[in-house]
């Protein structure tokens, strides 16, 4: 066989690899047992109480509300829980599209609390505290529009297609392989 390194002027052979994979379905079940519920829902709090500060920041600083930062929300969360969660199932997308819309209705709070404490002269976080139920019917009256929902729900599909984890070869026929073993036992 020919030992000689690689032409720099050749591509890089993606799908056929060097060995052979050695995909074992205990390496599947390492995969589904990696999976975090929890840290994928702390890490879009996390996610969304930065994002909506930054966000009222920026709006106040240049004194315009950017309805379409919520697709970037989108983007964020589903990243975050892709990399703390590590799932594999359907309950990683639908989190992070229930944490986009909650997160984008949360950050315009934010934003427009901002905008009144300027007005008013005071701090976002006293008006966030003075909030009662008969602020509610205002806000969503005056400051949450069509625009909003519908930012929030392209948000929310944005981030349920980000939040997923992507295997690569091996990992996804691990996967399988214990998929198949497990089904295979089932039907003894």
């Amino acid at each position: 066989m020919d030992e000689r390194p690689p032409s720099i002027a050749r591509m890089r052979k993606r799908h056929t690899p060097k060995q052979a994979t050695r995909a074992q379905p205990e390496d599947g079940q390492r995969l589904l047992e990696r999976q975090s519920l929890r840290d994928a829902i702390t890490a879009s709090l996390i996610v969304i109480i930065v994002f909506s500060v930054l966000w009222a920041m920026l709006s106040t600083l240049t004194n315009r509300i950017f309805p379409w930062m919520t697709l970037l929300l989108g983007i964020i969360i589903g990243l975050a829980i892709r990399r703390a969660g590590q799932g594999l199932d359907w309950r990683f997308p639908s989190l992070a599209a229930v944490a986009t819309i909650i997160g984008a209705v949360a950050s315009n709070i934010v934003v427009a609390a901002a905008f009144t404490a300027r007005a008013l002269e005071t701090s976002t976080l006293t008006i966030l505290r003075a909030v009662t139920s008969m602020t509610w019917p205002v806000f969503f009256d005056e400051a949450m529009t069509p625009a909003d929902a519908a930012y929030a729900l392209i948000g929310a599909a944005i981030a349920a297609f980000y939040a997923n984890r992507r295997l690569s070869r091996a990992e996804f026929l691990a996967l399988r392989k214990w998929e198949d073993e497990r089904d295979e036992a089932r039907e003894d």
